[in-house]
């Protein structure tokens, strides 16, 4: 239904809380049970009108029951091991917990299809989307934290998006997000006066910053994103740790990105 978000990765609710001011209903999964409380207190009023429903659970490939690393930088909290490793790595340490987990598909089938889908769920972003390519369900705008690692494997995600049906993209400085300020009249709801904090997702659909990009340009932009990855990012090809360490004490930081797509059914 075109009132209708999913926020894969609530978090604190900065993004929810947006959405449901701009006038949304909105499905918001988390892991994290003291998050969903937090969030489920503040905007109690959304939950007693029915416009938000939080699902207390991680997405998985099936249901059941996963490890979850609840990180001390809570945005990093994850199911896959790799990724609490890189955590811990860059000094963030995760208390394990067990959780109950959800696929995509079985909460596409109870809630149905969303106008606008966010997916940020660290690691498991790449297994959200192959599980709508596989659901057939086509929300009109889907947004994806892009692959910072693997220049292939961006390629391959952007790929998928493609074979789903969505040909115009947009890609999101996240690091940039506080700069961002929603446009009156709205483009997409109803318009609010908000200030993004560094850490939520931001503008979504025709409200997303920048120009609709074709795939091949999306990729190109990316491709100079990586530089900055390789050279003062996680994971720095000279100096290690230390070059990442002096890169941000001197205001270079390479930020992330998030895909934005928009389906050939939004035209």
């Amino acid at each position: 239904m075109d009132d209708l978000i999913y926020d894969l990765g609530l978090h604190r609710g900065e993004d929810t809380e947006f959405y449901l001011m701009k006038g949304f209903r909105v499905v918001a999964v988390e892991a994290n049970s003291d998050l969903c409380a937090q969030v489920g207190e503040r905007l109690e009023k959304f939950v007693a009108n029915g416009k938000l429903t939080i699902v207390n659970k991680a997405i998985s490939r099936t249901r059941g029951v996963v490890k979850f690393y609840k990180s001390q930088e809570s945005q990093w909290s994850t199911v896959v091991d790799s990724w609490a490793a890189r955590n811990e790595r860059l000094g963030s340490k995760s208390e394990v917990q067990l959780v109950e987990a959800v696929s995509l598909a079985e909460l596409l089938e109870e809630f149905g299809t969303p106008y606008y889908m966010k997916i940020d769920i660290e690691g498991m972003d790449r297994v959200a989307l192959e599980a709508v390519a596989d659901s057939g369900v086509r929300p009109k705008f889907l947004s994806i934290e892009s692959e910072k690692v693997s220049v292939r494997r961006l390629e391959e995600e952007i790929a998928i998006l493609k074979d789903m049906g969505y040909g115009c993209f947009k890609v999101v400085q996240q690091w940039d997000v506080p700069k961002q300020v929603p446009p009156h009249p709205a483009l997409e709801g109803a318009y609010v006066e908000h200030h993004f904090v560094r850490g939520s997702s931001g503008l979504f659909g025709e409200e997303a910053p920048g120009e609709w990009l074709s795939a091949k340009q999306a990729l190109k932009r990316y491709k100079r994103a990586f530089w900055k990855y390789r050279l003062y990012g996680d994971r720095p090809i000279i100096g290690g740790e230390l070059t990442r360490k002096v890169a941000r004490r001197l205001g270079m930081h390479p930020g992330w990105y998030d895909t934005h797509a928009k389906h050939s059914s939004a035209d």
